[in-house]
Parts: C-alpha cells; structure tokens; sequence
C-alpha cells in the first residue's frame, strides 16, 4: 500500500531539515527560498514496539516494519495559485499526496531569514490556506459548469449529487474554511476521488520551535492551536533542529539520554511518524513466526479478505477464513501454539472487520 504524507509550508520554516531528520535522503537545508525545487521522496519505517515485542517472541529470521512515504515538497509563496514562483510546481506535487504535513514557524532566528520578513505562523498558515482553497475554488467551478447542465437535463441522482456538495464546498471555500469542513460521508468521498481537492486532504500542523520549547511549546504555538481550533486537522510541536542533532548520536541509549535531558519520552520525528500514519486513517495488522515478523498496513474498517489481498490477490481471490489472535493473548501466552490450546485462536469469515494489531492467518483455495 503506497500512500504518501506531503511536506508543505512556506520558505525557510524547517521543511527540509525536518524531512532530512524522517528520512535517509539528504535535501538540501538552505537558507534561501526554493532549495527544493524537486520534491525529494523518502520512505519512512513506521515505529511500533508492537513489532519489536513480537519478534522478541518469535525469533525470526525476518523483521519487515510497515512504511509510508514523506514527500518533501517546494516552498510555497502568496500569489501560487497564479503561478507564482514555483506555484505551478508546489500545487501539482500535494495533488499527488494522500495528507499533508504543514510545517510552521514557531521559533525566532536572526540568522534565518523570513519571506515575510517576521514571525507570524498563523499569517503563515493563512497564505498557504489560501492559495490551495483559491485553486480548489477553481477546480470547483470548472466541474461545477460541466455537471450542472447534466444534472439539470438528465436527471442524473449522483450528478444532482455532486452539484450540492460542489456547492457546499465552495461556500465553505469562499467563507475562507477548507474543503473537509463540510462534513460528507465516505460513499460522497468517492464522487470526488477525481478532483483531488487540496483542502479536502487530512491536514497535520507541524509547529517548529526552538529547543527550550520542544516540549511544552509557546505562544506561537498557542496562536496556532486557537486558528485551527475549528478545522478538522492535528498539531504537533517539534524542534526541528534538535531533531537534527538527535540524529547525529550514535546509539539509542545517546538519543535516549538527549530526549529525556529536554523533558521528552519520545522523539518528534517518532511522534510524527504515527501521526501522519494516523491522519491516513491507517492501521496495522501482524504475521509472525519462526520465518518472518511483520506489519502490514490496512486502511481502517477493511474486512478480512481485503487485508488478505494485501499480501497477495490469490490470498483475497481464494478467501476461506481468517485465524486471528489478538496482539494482548499473544504477548501473554507467548506462543500461537499457547494461544490455539487456550482456545484463544478466532476463526473469522469474510464480514469480519480487521482490528488494529491483529495477529493473523489466512486461509485460502484458488
């Protein structure tokens, strides 16, 4: 399953070093505007003790974490939406990401220029805001002049359909809110999957502060959380920076001592990870044994045989039933032999709804 988180925000406000600290791939981390003009991609493991404690279970030959994909994307400046400076560039690449990680500025540096020449994250915010639902109104009207006549002379129900919550997003976009605040269900989601709308995506507010308020935050971060105190969106504070030093320490034991000397259990690069994983609604489900240990990732509600077809299609094709342990039984019996004589094993069938952290096998005829 390739799904991708998009890095987006103004110039100069930590892109870059953030996506630098998530990923292997080194981009650029500049102080000028622009220093990705290409949007450099990573794949990101996923953190999950889960997966640690299993193989520590099983012993196997194989550890396979489950990944996602970070796409560190252009610098964006007010006037995108027209084309201006990269705009072109920055708005066809978030089109192509599931969600979107805006990174803010929340720190003051003399030494790092601003685009806008002072701090002020929730401006920041807004001129990013902006352009995408300025070019989400565009491509509202453009199909809005195109279905109305079918719904119109044809009596198409899911034409007539689309022209009522077309309409409802563009009130909402010229009432300066984002596409998700109209609320619509997930059969409504589908006529839209065509669109792309940019404001319609999961948004995660990434607010980067300086070192000393990594962990409690600040008033930048205050104004921040009362904007989107409305919006259907996530905020995390990171330091950046310290993330990129964090990086640096040879062992674990190193970055552990580091975080717990700036009053953190957990780094935020660790913290973001599950986050956007989580803004993609996303979940995971285990295989284990004495072979391999792994995590597969499934969107929240898939039933048994789809999850099967995730590692392979006979698997979903040929579907006859599901043994699932949960991830607690497991830990604590310490074996799937233990589990399948404590009668702990379920035999699920095709309704059955994947839970996170499930321990499965499947059964299958093709």
């Amino acid at each position: 399953m390739s799904l991708q988180c998009g890095i987006v925000g103004l110039p100069n406000v930590g892109k870059s070093t953030l996506f630098n600290c998530l990923s292997n791939a080194k981009a650029q981390a500049a102080n000028f505007p622009f220093c990705t003009i290409e949007p450099n991609v990573g794949m990101i493991t996923v953190p999950d003790e889960r997966l640690t404690r299993l193989a520590e279970i099983d012993n196997p030959k194989k550890v396979i974490p489950t990944t996602i994909e970070i796409v560190d994307i252009a610098g964006l400046v007010r006037g995108a939406s027209r084309g201006e400076g990269l705009g072109n560039k920055f708005l066809a690449n978030i089109r192509n990401t599931d969600a979107i990680i805006h990174v803010l500025r929340c720190f003051s540096n003399n030494n790092i220029t601003h685009v806008d020449g002072t701090i002020d994250p929730v401006r920041d915010k807004e001129t990013v805001d902006t352009e995408l639902m300025l070019k989400d109104l565009e491509t509202i009207e453009n199909r809005l002049s195109k279905i109305q006549k079918q719904a119109a002379v044809g009596g198409d129900k899911t034409a007539k359909r689309q022209v009522e919550l077309l309409q409802a997003f563009q009130k909402a976009l010229e009432q300066g809110k984002p596409a998700r605040s109209v609320e619509i269900d997930k059969e409504d989601k589908k006529l839209f999957s065509d669109l792309s709308l940019l404001t319609l995506k999961p948004v995660l507010y990434v607010c980067n502060v300086d070192e000393d308020s990594a962990k409690d935050g600040n008033e930048y971060v205050e104004q921040v959380r009362r904007a989107i105190a409305d919006e259907h969106a996530e905020l995390l504070v990171v330091a950046a920076s310290t993330e990129a030093d964090i990086a640096e320490l040879e062992s674990h034991e190193e970055r552990q001592a580091f975080l717990e000397e700036i009053g953190l259990q957990e780094s935020g690069v660790s913290r973001l990870i599950k986050m956007a994983y989580k803004l993609l609604d996303l979940e995971t489900y285990f295989t284990t044994g004495a072979d391999e240990t792994r995590a597969w990732t499934y969107t929240r509600g898939t039933k048994a045989p789809q999850a099967a077809g995730i590692i392979h299609t006979d698997f979903e094709r040929g579907f006859i039933r599901a043994e699932v342990i949960k991830y607690a039984d497991y830990t604590t019996l310490g074996s799937e032999k233990a589990c399948r004589e404590a009668g702990k094993i379920g035999i699920e069938g095709k309704e059955y709804v994947v839970q996170d952290g499930d321990i499965m096998h499947f059964l299958f005829n093709v």
